[in-house]
């Protein structure tokens, strides 16, 4: 229902990128806790080919899995099984982390309400819509009207034309029942996780997408940058699927605040201390 999950339609860019990175268990279904109550299991859907069907409605985050103060959601979701994420840190050459300490949220791409790039829009707390066929993966995101067209390859290969972009270019395959997604492509322009986080056009991110019996959906991206960090950094989340929840128009321009008065506003206190 709609007044009844993240207010997606109406929350500013600022609002969005003052969010706190969700930490496992926190509407990530990633903890480790063991369920209260009973989990119920199932053989995971699986599409006429025979590969585990992905295509539905998902979300790692919001009001919707969540609830909020005083509020418990308005469809309650059953428990799930613990799903612990791998999680390696970010770890900057020495001149990029100089570079990045000097940014702060009023930098953020996304305050301009620019794409957020992969893997940062896999974190956004608004639902997703997979649409799974034979040839393609479809991914349909709410936030930032961003969308990702997956072809299946096997061999994982790229054209050799790409252009830059903030969402990269990305091609799959199947490993077993896992979906991996090889993601290239990228302009420099985007931030990887949260404030400052910044990375080059070397960037390659690795994603795999694993369907559960107990009906969630488990997330791990691996990223890789040669020009600026020293070490792959990796994150996750388990996604679940909402109940009578759908993708909804996102207009980030039309509610957001102006970034300009924003940023003058920091200039001003800034040269006050």
């Amino acid at each position: 229902m709609i007044g009844m999950r993240v207010t997606s339609c109406v929350i500013t860019a600022a609002a969005l990128i003052a969010l706190p990175a969700l930490a496992p268990g926190q509407g990530r279904g990633g903890d480790n806790k063991a369920p209260s109550q009973p989990v119920v299991h199932k053989p995971i859907p699986r599409a006429a080919d025979g590969k585990p069907d992905l295509t539905g409605t998902w979300q790692g985050g919001g009001v919707s899995i969540t609830g909020e103060a005083g509020a418990p959601p308005l469809h309650p979701l059953p428990p799930i099984d613990p799903h612990p994420i791998r999680r390696e840190p970010l770890a900057y050459k020495p001149e990029f982390e100089a570079k990045r300490k000097g940014l702060t949220t009023l930098d953020d791409p996304t305050l301009q309400c620019l794409l957020p790039g992969v893997p940062r829009i896999q974190t956004m707390p608004m639902p997703l819509e997979i649409v799974q066929t034979p040839k393609e993966v479809v991914i349909l995101h709410e936030a930032f009207r961003a969308w990702r067209r997956i072809p299946i390859n096997d061999r994982l290969t790229h054209p050799e034309d790409l252009v830059p972009t903030w969402m990269g270019d990305s091609v799959g395959r199947w490993d077993g029942d896992t979906f991996v997604v090889d993601t290239t492509g990228f302009n420099d322009k985007s931030w990887i996780a949260g404030n400052g986080t910044i990375h080059s056009e070397k960037m390659h991110v690795v994603e795999r997408y694993t369907l559960n019996n107990d009906g969630s959906l488990s997330w791990e991206a691996t990223v890789e940058d040669p020009v600026v960090l020293t070490k792959p950094y990796v994150t996750g989340s388990v996604l679940r699927a909402p109940i009578d929840v759908r993708i909804e128009e996102y207009e980030c321009i039309e509610n957001n605040p102006d970034p300009a008065h924003m940023k003058k506003a920091a200039e001003l206190e800034k040269s006050k201390k």
